[in-house]
């Protein structure tokens, strides 16, 4: 009988040192920082929803600095994680604006197959969490939104962006589930998403947007490219300083610190009658730093490289975001001053661009790069690598627009009552409404249509409309119940671009006024012209 009893002891002791053993790993698990998916798979996959949250909640959960909240839903109904990190008394944003400091806030997967900024952005956070940067703190509060588009990150395919080097594990998809481009949505809001953003737009109103993007197109010879806001109508304070001096300083530093060369956003003609030279995309505000230049706020958009390496564009994008906030943190004073000027600027009468085109600028060294071809181990798919080749070739920059049609800036515009689809997107932007109280008799202006086009195309759920006509000036009674928007308010220039007739990005253009245009004469939108 004694052989069983040893053999019970030994397991019992076996079993001890098993849980024993098991205890310690899990304790060492709980206490080690958090690795992200791609560092634990050799960079072949991109992080899930659920391991953004698990490494978010970890890193709120061991450093006092790290809040994790939430600033709205998916269409499917996930909830948006937003980690603030600053020295707050509560992850809200009247603590934020205690502090009297600059917001800053990084957004990243608004295009669920560009998933390197998602990446960098929880290195960053746990660089954060460990107490590097600490300084940034004293002049900044910083808002991290890692995983904008959460539902089109689920939708993960080995074939996603055809060409991108990796991750060989695949990667979600462009748009959300509604199949909506989120960062063609920020005019006309229809998703969630996207009311989401301008909802925190309105209560945490950060004075500096990041929007991290992964680019392909052009070979060329950088690993990462960016843009300041396109739109014309931008307060030129807030593009001088960010093309004078704090994209200019970034570059410098991207390049001293790694020796990776930066520059504009662009891409040569695609046409063969287009003169060559590097073009910038596009200046109309339903793109996200183009909508928030707009809303008097700086804002900066990063495209890595997509045929460099997964982790190359990672590492790229960090570097990148750590040399934007590090001008932050020097300059914050600055931007506070340049945003504060522009919400208070009063452009009643001034001309506004409601059509643009590129400007031709001066000649410019782009360096351009090559290429090699490779196949995805799991799928046998064509990947493209970036070689370390830069051929400088001198060429016009087109990197900015130029209007070509203005209008003047009214006092107001009158917009009737049952315009209810328009009311709604001018509240949802936050663009300060004033019901009229009392009738009476005013001259104003109405613009008289003479042709409308419509789009040949559906574009993301519309037929884009273009309106052809004249302003003349009459006398009108304004009824009680119908809605003055002044543009002596710090969202002015954004209620000019969706409210003008002839905007090339306003609400008739996103269709929201079709069914008072049917046979109309003139524009159910009236204007107070200024003196």
């Amino acid at each position: 009988m004694s052989l069983p009893r040893v053999t019970t002891i030994a397991s019992v002791v076996l079993t001890s040192l098993v849980l024993l053993g098991g205890f310690r790993a899990h304790a060492q698990s709980t206490t080690a920082e958090p690795v992200t998916r791609p560092e634990r798979t050799a960079y072949r996959e991109t992080s899930s929803y659920a391991d953004v949250m698990e490494f978010v909640r970890s890193l709120a959960a061991r450093s006092p600095l790290v809040h994790l909240t939430s600033f709205g839903y998916s269409y499917e109904g996930r909830s948006l994680p937003l980690v603030v990190v600053g020295r707050l008394s509560a992850a809200t944003p009247e603590a934020a604006r205690a502090t009297g400091k600059t917001v800053v806030y990084v957004q990243a997967n608004i295009h669920a197959g560009e998933v390197c900024g998602k990446e960098a952005s929880l290195q960053l956070l746990r660089a954060l969490a460990a107490g590097e940067h600490r300084e940034w703190l004293d002049s900044l509060v910083l808002l991290f939104a890692p995983i904008y588009n959460a539902d089109g990150n689920e939708r993960v395919r080995l074939d996603n962006r055809p060409g991108q080097h990796g991750p060989v594990g695949g990667m979600g998809q462009r748009a959300n589930a509604q199949d909506l481009d989120l960062n063609r949505d920020h005019m006309k809001l229809d998703a969630p998403e996207t009311r989401s953003l301008v909802g925190l737009m309105q209560a945490w109103d950060p004075h500096v947007l990041m929007d991290l993007h992964t680019t392909n197109g052009t070979r060329h010879a950088y690993h990462l490219v960016y843009s300041p806001p396109l739109h014309p109508n931008t307060d030129p304070a807030v593009t001088d300083l960010l093309r004078n001096d704090w994209l200019p300083a970034v570059t410098g530093a991207v390049k001293a610190d790694r020796g990776w060369d930066l520059t504009y956003y662009g891409n040569l003609p695609y046409r063969r009658d287009t003169e060559r030279g590097w073009y910038t995309f596009d200046h109309r505000p339903r793109f996200n730093t183009n909508y928030i230049g707009l809303r008097n706020r700086f804002a900066i958009l990063s495209e890595a490289y997509a045929y460099a390496t997964f982790e190359d564009r990672i590492e790229a994008t960090r570097l990148f975001v750590t040399a934007v906030l590090d001008y932050a943190y020097r300059h914050a004073g600055e931007i506070r001053s340049v945003t504060a000027r522009a919400d208070a600027a009063d452009l009643t009468g001034a001309p506004l661009a409601v059509q643009a085109t590129f400007a031709r600028g001066d000649s410019v060294s782009i360096l351009l790069g090559e290429v090699a071809e490779e196949r995805n181990p799991y799928t046998g798919q064509r990947m493209l690598r970036r070689l370390e080749v830069a051929q400088p070739e001198r060429m016009p920059e087109f990197g900015s627009f130029r209007p070509t049609e203005t209008e003047r800036m009214p006092v107001a515009y009158v917009v009737p009552a049952a315009l209810t689809a328009v009311l709604d997107r001018l509240a949802a932007h936050g663009v300060r409404l004033e019901p009229i109280a009392t009738a009476g008799s005013r001259s104003v202006e109405r613009f008289v249509i003479d042709s409308i086009a419509d789009a040949p195309r559906e574009f993301q759920g519309h037929r884009e409309r273009t309106l052809f006509g004249r302003y003349e000036a009459v006398e009108e009674t304004l009824p009680v119940g119908a809605v003055l928007v002044r543009t002596a308010q710090p969202l002015g220039r954004l209620a000019f671009a969706l409210l003008e007739p002839r905007s090339d990005d306003g609400l008739a253009a996103w269709n929201f006024l079709d069914p008072q245009l049917k046979d109309a004469r003139v524009y159910p939108i009236l204007r107070i012209p200024a003196p």
